[in-house]
């Protein structure tokens, strides 16, 4: 589920045409409601009714893409206390709110009790202090332990978390009969959590963890049969296609996999959870630039435009593991045509030498006031926006191509603003 070339010219002709993008906007993003729509129709029809699916904040925290989440019936996933606040004022009720952090302090674990959200504690010790707080905060939390089922590693190293080493989690081959006797101790625990990696992992490796983690879950359940554990976190971590001609796994086939493997999870003997982010939001947004300078040095052409490692941080820092398809129309939002040639890199604005958002991308003749489009930038590039230079946050767009209807949704950032964020 892709956005098209000329899909993308006809939203910015249009944006043109009614003065939402103006002079100003040197680089303005969009973000196409009716695909994020059907993305979360078809998480929400691949797995049982009743799984509470929630958003990953963190995937792209815009307030009025929250809001439209959560008024389609789903919830959020919150990694700070902040994205939970972002959460509740985006309408989301505590009980379709999941908290999940490695360095959660006495004061957030107190603020999200109070707040009656489901609660991931990520190690024995999170446990221990839960504990001690439950008898000052009694909640309707929902409360789990995440656990690293340490299967491995996927092909992208920095968002692989299941290795036999991870930042997150308790592992379970180091810590099997402490967790299991942390929920002999503690009759709130009620729920299983982990999370396996965010792209560069396959459906294989997803279900394999989870069939760990469910594993253990059973252990757990012979050990208290009269206090079952009731809710299974299986977290998020669907690749999402970056290539125009590349297929990402499906919801679909996901949930078939899972299903096959592990049937008892669909039936309505657990709630299921599950925290995706990337896969829903990522081919939704678009970015525009225009192009302030073509620079020509032998072969190589560089068009210098408005967006680079600011937000597009990964991209820039670790190219050969992130990829994102580039197209570029005119002045009006048409199309660029002529003879297309090799050797065009795409640099950003920032004052290092590594802000190269592309290389060698094939264009036609490219010219200053053109505008470069970097595709599928709907996830993990303007969340991740760096302050590196004081560079001002861009335009922020939403689009319904079916309705016609187009608006902005964040104004761009002024210079007072960018350099408020100093203090």
């Amino acid at each position: 589920m892709r956005i098209s070339n000329q899909h993308i010219a006809q939203t910015i002709q249009q944006a043109l045409q009614k003065g939402l993008v103006s002079q100003e906007d040197d680089a303005a993003i969009f973000y196409d409601l009716d695909l994020l729509e059907a993305k979360l129709a078809l998480l929400a029809t691949s797995f049982p009714q009743g799984t509470l699916h929630t958003l990953a904040i963190k995937a792209n925290p815009l307030p009025a893409l929250l809001q439209k989440i959560v008024q389609l019936g789903f919830g959020l996933e919150a990694a700070t206390i902040p994205e939970l606040q972002l959460a509740l004022n985006a309408g989301a009720p505590p009980h379709k709110i999941v908290y999940d952090s490695p360095t959660k302090t006495v004061k957030d674990l107190t603020t999200a009790l109070k707040a009656q959200v489901h609660i991931n504690a990520d190690s024995l010790q999170e446990l221990e202090r839960i504990h001690e707080l439950l008898p000052a905060h009694p909640t309707n939390s929902n409360i789990g332990l995440r656990i690293n089922p340490q299967i491995g590693g996927g092909t992208i190293e920095s968002t692989s978390v299941a290795g036999q080493y991870s930042k997150f989690g308790t592992a379970l081959s180091y810590h099997k009969a402490a967790i299991i006797q942390a929920y002999k101790s503690y009759p709130w625990l009620n729920s299983l959590h982990l999370h396996i990696g965010s792209q560069g992992c396959s459906i294989n490796m997803l279900v394999q963890g989870i069939k760990k983690v469910y594993q253990l879950m059973l252990e757990i359940n012979k050990a208290r049969p009269d206090n079952p554990i009731k809710v299974f976190d299986i977290g998020g971590g669907l690749p999402a296609a970056y290539h125009d001609h590349a297929q990402a796994p499906s919801f679909k086939e996901y949930a078939t996999a899972l299903k096959n493997e592990l049937p008892n999870l669909f039936t309505n003997r657990y709630q299921l959870v599950t925290e995706f982010g990337r896969h829903v939001h990522a081919n939704a947004g678009w970015v525009m630039s225009r192009v302030e300078y073509v620079k020509q040095d032998g072969p190589i052409k560089t068009c210098c435009i408005h967006v680079g490692a600011d937000m597009f941080i990964r991209e820039c820092y670790n190219p050969n593991d992130w990829h994102h398809e580039v197209t570029l129309v005119n002045s009006h939002g048409a199309l660029k045509q002529g003879q297309a040639t090799a050797g065009h890199y795409i640099a950003g604005p920032l004052c290092f030498a590594g802000d190269i958002v592309a290389k060698d991308v094939v264009l036609p003749p490219v010219a200053p006031g053109d505008y470069i489009i970097i595709k599928d930038v709907g996830a993990y590039t303007f969340g991740m926006w760096s302050r590196y230079n004081s560079r001002q946050m861009p335009k922020v767009l939403q689009y319904t191509a079916s309705t016609g209807l187009i608006s902005t949704i964040k104004e761009k950032e002024s210079v007072d603003q960018a350099i408020g964020f100093w203090g």
